[in-house]
């Protein structure tokens, strides 16, 4: 799937994605949560719906 890993985090690193936009990757299983978290340096939000 493109874009991977890789290019989700240059892109995060020079301010094209928020962590929100990051978290989009996650939910579209580009990438996982340890992944966000390697990318953002902040552990993945949990869903707050109930």
């Amino acid at each position: 799937m493109y874009p991977g890993f890789e290019s989700i985090k240059y892109f995060y690193d020079i301010n094209c994605y928020t962590n929100e936009d990051i978290q989009t990757y996650v939910e579209l299983d580009a990438i996982d949560k340890a992944q966000y978290e390697k990318i953002t340096g902040e552990e993945y939000p949990e869903s707050q719906a109930e």
